[in-house]
């Protein structure tokens, strides 16, 4: 291959014997952004309705069966209230003036707790709410970007 010398030109640099060209590289720069776009709204609408039902449950209850026992006999005091299996024994005393004062059992009151259960059934009302979600269109939109619209159904509510 010869020399050949080349003159220098815009964006070339002489080297003995030959030319080497510089090529301007060119870059794109990518800015990336954001912004709010409308592409549609969104209606939700409640409903209430009311649904009977039947409420079922099972109720306990106690009471009490009260049962007097006549004793009729002589005591130096008065006898506490004391437990005999499920029965409560609660002493009734007298004070009997003869010649002398004794004390006198009269009767005992026993009380004992009872438990029952009973099943009932009663109908009820309750109130259950549907939402309904409708997507409406920019153009169809009544109030401006960026403003919720709300409706209440409920009866006897303002919203």
């Amino acid at each position: 291959m010869p020399d050949v010398e080349l003159a220098p030109t815009p964006g070339s640099l002489p080297i003995i014997g030959r030319t080497e060209e510089v090529i301007p590289l060119a870059e794109e720069v990518l800015h990336l952004g954001k912004r709010t776009a409308e592409t549609g709204r969104v209606r939700v609408s409640l409903s209430t309705e009311t649904v009977e039902e039947t409420l079922r449950e099972t109720l306990r209850s106690q009471r009490t069966e009260i049962r007097r026992v006549p004793v009729g006999c002589e005591v130096g005091e008065v006898p506490a209230t004391r437990q005999d299996g499920d029965v409560t024994i609660v002493p009734v005393v007298e004070e009997v003036l003869v010649v002398v004062r004794r004390l006198v059992l009269k009767e005992e009151i026993r009380l004992r707790l009872i438990d029952s259960e009973d099943s009932v059934e009663t109908p009820a009302q309750r109130r259950v709410q549907r939402a309904t979600v409708e997507r409406l269109a920019p153009e169809q939109a009544s109030s401006p970007a960026g403003v919720v619209e709300w409706t209440d159904n409920r009866k006897g509510s303002q919203p």
